[in-house]
């Protein structure tokens, strides 16, 4: 097991929004900030600090590890939208379009093939389309 780092909340926060930036684009943390509210504030704070200052920030997987992992998560979820972000991600991460159509079929067996089948389709659409 790894060691914690010891970073302060700040720290935490800035190193998060380093690596959404790097995974997600500029363009669209750009947007996101854009669009927070009183309202959905505490929830952007929240995910820019766990789920990428604690989390995608580990050492002990890559970010293209981590990137496949995220889409077989989300084609469980049957999260299409984010599935689509992520497809994107992926290929900021190094993803070839070969490892994500593998990503797919293995989820094809664990997760099921109607699954498999939506994922296909929300993919090539994800990769149809320009990166940020």
């Amino acid at each position: 097991m790894t060691e914690p780092m010891e970073r302060t909340e700040a720290q935490t926060r800035r190193e998060g929004m380093a690596v959404r930036r790097a995974v997600l684009s500029d363009a669209h943390v750009d947007r996101a900030e854009a669009g927070t509210t009183a309202f959905t504030a505490d929830f952007q704070d929240y995910i820019t600090r766990c789920a990428w200052g604690e989390i995608w920030t580990r050492p002990g997987l890559d970010r293209r590890m981590r990137s496949a992992c995220v889409l077989t998560a989300l084609i469980a979820g049957g999260h299409w939208d984010e599935f689509e972000m992520h497809v994107r991600a992926a290929r900021r991460n190094g993803l070839g379009v070969a490892e994500i159509q593998e990503v797919i079929l293995q989820s094809a067996v664990y997760l099921s093939v109607p699954s498999a089948n939506n994922a296909f389709k929300h993919a090539q659409k994800a990769l149809a389309q320009d990166t940020d």
